[in-house]
């Protein structure tokens, strides 16, 4: 039994010296380093780096010690529970690299900490509305102890100097409460009314005020204009109610920023790059080209999109297409920058850098996502302004109308009907349903870059679907070789040989199944010269006898201007200029599982067409394999458009799978488009959806993800409609105190954003 052996920390990369130094160009060294001025006015650098190895708490102390006596460090601080370090430095003394040579010999590892300005942001925030809940709680348990009294006793119980002395130190539990907790709800009123907006902020700071002044009013001065009734049990519950549900909402929006960091820092800071001569350099993978050959180690990740040319390995792609099992990566196949090699060396040759990348292109495409607001919410957003100046309104008339009743409680009516017509549930209904579900579908590889996306893959009738790439693999299978008279004194295999060495040079997918299907010896094959690409035609060289040789369609090579046989397949042509001597024959592999996902997708009453541009017999065939009855054969890019929008005009919501650059405009025309992972960056940036990992069976997940997400969305709405339909009247007709009107207000929230978490799981 084979044994997989894997390196003891994910941070052996920088493990040598040399690989350290990377770290101090200029570069790498900005992804990681603040700079300030210090009181002398002197440049100073402030680190932030990632540990590994620590175990306990002490395990800090050493690493402090190991830093501090680097010259030029100013001061280091380490966190043994983050696991992480801050050190400030003098760039004038020391530089990133000896930082980590510090850290290595103390006995434990460290990288730079990329997205620590970002992490410190998010901890403060989270720590800061914590506490502010953690005071509003406090203090409104105290209030309640104080409060339950009065609740208790009978009328008369309670002597008035022991009942104000009870009052008195409600307001003054309350200070803290409306000084720090309410702090923020007051600042966004503030702002919103600067820049001439109303927003949630404003009715809820109204109602917290008044009910604050009414009822220290009535706490100090038990004869005057409002009463003798205080509400300070209501009010702190209130904020803190409010405070519970945006912590909430801020651990979610922190889940999702964590999930977009763990893909940015997917991707190593350098790679091991191989030179013409056989030796090795160290470095940062900004500097990495395309052909370039790089050395990857087991435990480290891919630093670009390659192809491997030497070893074998497994990869896990579970991060970038939602992959959970490790990938088989033999010779030829091609890996993903951001993904992790698991079980031995391999040297790649780099096809894709930078911004080409699969990784670059899916971090864009979360970037994107993460600012994109919906239709729906955009819908929500517009009425909400109007909704909030009616709620004022009838607050307003509402103590008008109780003034005449009964003044005593016209002031109270008013702040309930503030506070249980706050439309944060409304609000909240449509945006956390959407986010939960795009998270959902992100862990399972199909990463949304429009939310509305959702909206319309829910009421999808129709679904056209591109067979090459698509339903097929994106490489076809070599099935055969027809041997012509002019090889009459080549066999058969040497004739392979000779046209995959010829292959080896060209990038289309013919020419690389051609590769992949013969042995990677090159004892007997020809040195090529004078090499060409003719796009659309095939690849040419010359061999040492001056002879040359295609490889490409038989117009090209010089064969007959057509095959005779559609149905056989694809083939391609291989021979000097004008004497073709094979014809070689390939297939289209269905991918797996291609044919359960569209018996689903029918069965669920959404009408499937093959929609491609290939021969229209091969599309019949690939149809009638498949189960579908309706196919486009031979469409170009205009006729695949005017399909969708024959289909638009009988009224029908259509999607669109695609994944080449033909596809573009058509998946820019439909209601909802979907672009393979491996696709062809033009169609992915047409795309509403992406399948990172290239499964049909994930668009039968996003229909019934997108599905249940509208279902949540309409619960939600109906709710929210629902609880102000029964308590406004209650509230205007004095039936429901502030306090009930902030507990159902705060239950309400609470509910949409726990109904749209059910859709995580």
């Amino acid at each position: 039994m084979s044994t997989t052996s894997f390196p003891e920390s994910p941070f052996s990369a920088l493990a040598t010296v040399p690989a350290a130094r990377v770290l101090d160009e200029p570069e790498q060294t900005a992804l990681f380093t603040r700079w300030a001025v210090d009181r002398g006015e002197r440049r100073i650098g402030v680190s932030s780096l990632r540990l590994s190895g620590i175990t306990c708490a002490a395990c800090a102390l050493p690493i402090e010690q190991a830093l501090r006596e680097v010259e030029g460090v100013i001061e280091a601080t380490v966190n043994a529970a983050a696991m992480r370090a801050s050190v400030r430095w003098d760039p004038a003394r020391t530089r990133p690299s000896a930082l980590v040579d510090a850290v290595q010999r103390a006995g434990y590892e460290a990288l730079p900490d990329t997205a620590a300005a970002a992490r410190e942001s998010r901890r403060s925030e989270s720590r800061q509305a914590l506490w502010r809940l953690f005071v509003a709680a406090f203090c409104s348990m105290q209030v309640m102890m104080l409060a339950t009294p009065a609740y208790v006793a009978g009328p008369g119980g309670i002597e008035p100097d022991l009942l104000r002395l009870l009052n008195w130190g409600s307001w003054v539990m309350a200070l803290p409460v409306m000084a720090f907790s309410a702090r923020p709800f007051f600042a966004g009123a503030w702002k919103a009314l600067r820049l001439r907006h109303i927003g949630m902020d404003v009715p809820v700071s109204i109602g917290i005020l008044i009910t604050f002044i009414a009822s220290s009013g009535a706490a100090f001065d038990p004869h005057g204009p409002f009463g003798s009734t205080v509400y300070f049990d209501s009010l702190t519950m209130f904020v803190a109610l409010l405070l519970a549900g945006r912590w909430l909402e801020v651990r979610a929006r922190h889940r999702a920023a964590e999930t977009f960091e763990n893909a940015l820092g997917a991707l190593p800071e350098i790679a091991t790059r191989l030179l013409a001569d056989g030796r090795t350099e160290t470095i940062g993978i900004a500097r990495l080209c395309v052909g370039d050959r790089v050395r990857v180690a087991a435990g480290e990740a891919f630093p670009a999109d390659g192809c491997v040319l030497e070893g074998r390995t497994s990869a896990d792609e579970a991060l970038l297409s939602g992959e959970s099992s490790p990938q088989d990566k033999a010779p030829g196949a091609e890996v993903v920058a951001g993904s992790v090699n698991l079980e031995s060396p391999v040297v790649v040759q780099v096809l894709r850098t930078g911004a080409d990348t699969r990784h670059e292109a899916i971090v864009a495409l979360m970037r994107e996502a993460q600012s994109q607001r919906p239709s729906s919410a955009r819908w929500a957003d517009r009425w909400a302004a109007p909704f909030l100046w009616a709620v004022l309104l009838l607050a307003g008339g509402a103590a008008a109308v109780w003034s005449v009743i009964d003044p005593s409680r016209a002031l109270w009516v008013a702040v309930s009907v503030l506070i249980v017509t706050c439309p944060c549930a409304l609000s909240l209904a449509t945006p956390s349903a959407l986010l939960a579900a795009a998270n959902a579908l992100a862990r399972r590889g199909v990463l949304l870059r429009r939310l509305e996306a959702l909206e319309g893959m829910a009421g999808c009738t129709r679904l056209f679907v591109d067979k090459t790439g698509t339903l097929t693999e994106d490489r076809p299978r070599y099935t055969g070789c027809v041997r012509l008279p002019a090889a009459a004194l080549i066999d058969e295999p040497t004739l392979l040989q000779l046209a995959a060495s010829l292959a080896a040079w060209s990038r289309h997918p013919l020419a690389q199944a051609l590769c992949e299907s013969q042995s990677a010896s090159t004892a007997d094959t020809p040195t090529w010269h004078a090499l060409r690409e003719q796009p659309g035609a095939g690849v040419e060289g010359q061999d040492a006898q001056g002879r040359r040789w295609r490889l490409g369609s038989a117009h090209w090579v010089g064969g007959p201007s057509a095959s005779t046989d559609d149905s056989a397949g694809l083939e391609t042509w291989f021979g000097p200029i004008g004497q073709p001597m094979a014809r070689l024959r390939f297939d289209e592999t269905v991918r797996p599982d291609v044919a359960a996902a569209l018996a689903d997708l029918r069965a669920e009453g959404l009408r499937v067409t093959l929609l491609s541009g290939d021969a229209p017999s091969r599309v019949d065939r690939m149809a009638a394999l498949l189960g579908l009855d309706s196919a486009v054969g031979g469409a170009t890019p205009e006729a695949k458009l005017a399909a969708v929008r024959a289909a638009q005009a009988d009224g029908e919501t259509v999607a669109m799978l695609g994944d080449g650059i033909n596809d573009a405009p058509v998946l820019a025309q439909a209601d909802v488009s979907l672009a393979m992972g491996a696709g062809a960056l033009l169609a992915r940036g047409h795309a509403d959806a992406v399948l990172l990992a290239n499964r049909i069976g994930d668009v039968v997940e996003l229909r019934r993800m997108s599905q249940r997400c509208i279902r949540v969305i309409r619960q939600n709405i109906a709710w929210a409609a629902t609880y102000n339909a029964v308590c406004v009247p209650l509230a205007l007709a004095g039936m429901l105190p502030p306090w009930a009107a902030g507990l159902g207000m705060a239950t309400s929230s609470l509910f949409v954003v726990c109904n749209a978490l059910r859709l995580r799981h």
